[in-house]
């Protein structure tokens, strides 16, 4: 690959743009629409290392317009390398890195002149995807409401599945599980139906198999636990079998993340190691980030807690570093459990109450009946008064019915009832040890 790779500098250093696309890089490179060198070879660095020389002064945001003779890129031209650098964004630098949005909204407002409904689709997608990680889900949800409308004037199944992702992932971040359950059945209903692509055009993860994994997680809230596991499973095998490598550390990450709600530290490590092990042979930042919190909460529950709690804060540190505030309110709820083990208690108080104050500020609230009941057996462990246990678990309660949780709920319940038992049983006051 790397003559053809210099061929592509030389011949846009030489003002060839269109030459250098058209002959190289689309069906020698990439070979075609098979995004040869980026499934195949995993090469997405250098492919951006090439990608941008197509813009105006190392600014993914203005491609060139100019070349010599006819060797301009036409619109349709700036947009299929705006779009190919979004996506090879996402996945070297994640999902909350600014070059993205500006990529995607430059991409939108070409597709408006361009007339390319398709392409529009997936580049609000990808503005969602942004917003979803960096800003309120509100702002979120009235994007992937976009999307949904686009798609359906379009009447395409690729595209459907496409906004029915977008909404069930927003959904389930708001706590609204019962909508996000819906939209993620109807996304992976029409993927296993007509096994509907989008031809022309990529996302950086595949939006059938987030249907699917998130159809996974719901089913865990429903209290549909071996079934869960089930559609886990074909996700991770969809991924494989599209050779989707981003999204295959994506759905590695909700893997690891449903057994952690399990409570398995076992295979959370089984997982996370996984998700590492890929995240660093591709460099996802992102991601590899995202498996070290999740392995470091294995190795607390494992015993491990001084090592365990360092990965967690660590990784916390690294998923921040990249813009990203989404899911934060649940890694601090795992730093606190951490904590807890560790003999910590009013810093792990500390870690929820840092929780909650971003679940009012971004609206992440899929975690929050934990959240409540945390607090609860945080408080029973350093003798707090009567009253604000009882809130705790109660609003844990109220929380997880509200939210149609029942895995959730039952966890609330049962903590709540242990608490009930050893103060019945003389443990009042400092003694009581709940289980996280």
């Amino acid at each position: 690959m790397e003559p053809l790779f210099s061929a592509v500098i030389c011949g846009c250093n030489a003002g060839l743009f269109r030459e250098a696309l058209h002959e190289v890089y689309i069906p020698r490179i990439q070979r075609g629409t098979a995004s040869f060198a980026a499934k195949f070879l995993g090469v997405t660095g250098p492919l951006l290392s090439i990608l941008i020389h197509f813009f105006q002064g190392d600014d993914f945001g203005r491609p060139l317009e100019v070349g010599v003779g006819e060797q301009s890129l036409t619109p349709e031209d700036r947009l299929f390398v705006l779009m190919q650098a979004a996506q090879y964004l996402t996945t070297a630098r994640g999902l909350a890195a600014p070059e993205v949005r500006i990529c995607y909204e430059r991409a939108e407002s070409l597709c408006h002149s361009a007339g390319s409904p398709a392409i529009l689709c997936v580049a609000l997608a990808g503005q969602w995807r942004y917003t979803l990680v960096t800003s309120k889900l509100s702002a979120a949800r009235r994007v992937a409401e976009r999307v949904h409308s686009l798609a359906h004037e379009q009447n395409n199944p690729a595209l459907m599945i496409e906004a029915y992702r977008a909404l069930a992932v927003t959904h389930h971040y708001l706590g609204d599980f019962e909508a996000s359950r819906r939209y993620a059945m109807r996304g992976a209903q029409i993927w296993r139906s007509e096994r509907a692509v989008l031809s022309g055009v990529e996302d950086p993860i595949a939006p059938a198999v987030a249907c699917i994994y998130y159809e996974a997680v719901i089913e865990w809230h429903f209290g549909e636990i071996d079934s869960c596991q089930a559609i886990m499973a074909q996700a991770i095998s969809l991924a494989k079998e599209l050779n989707d490598r981003h999204g295959l550390a994506n759905t590695l990450w909700h893997a690891a993340s449903l057994a952690q709600y399990e409570r398995n530290p076992a295979e959370v490590e089984c997982y996370s190691s996984e998700l590492i092990e890929l995240s660093t042979r591709h460099n996802f930042a992102f991601w590899l980030s995202g498996g070290a919190i999740l392995r470091g909460w294995a190795r607390s529950a494992s015993g491990d807690t001084a090592k365990g709690l360092a990965w967690i804060e660590d990784g916390i540190e690294g998923w921040m570093a990249t813009g990203a505030v989404l899911n934060i309110p649940y890694f601090l709820a795992l730093k606190a459990e951490a904590l807890q083990l560790g003999d910590r208690t009013p810093e792990a108080l500390e870690a929820i109450s840092e929780a909650e104050a971003l679940v009012e500020r971004f609206e992440d609230r899929h975690w929050s009946a934990e959240l409540n009941r945390l607090r609860g057996v945080l408080l029973a462990a350093v003798g707090a008064d009567e009253t604000q246990i009882e809130a705790s678990f109660c609003e844990a309660i109220r929380i997880a019915k509200e939210q149609k949780s029942i895995s959730l709920e039952k966890r609330a319940e049962a903590t709540y009832a242990e608490y009930h038992r050893q103060k019945a049983s003389g443990l009042g006051g400092r003694g009581i040890r709940l289980p996280l």
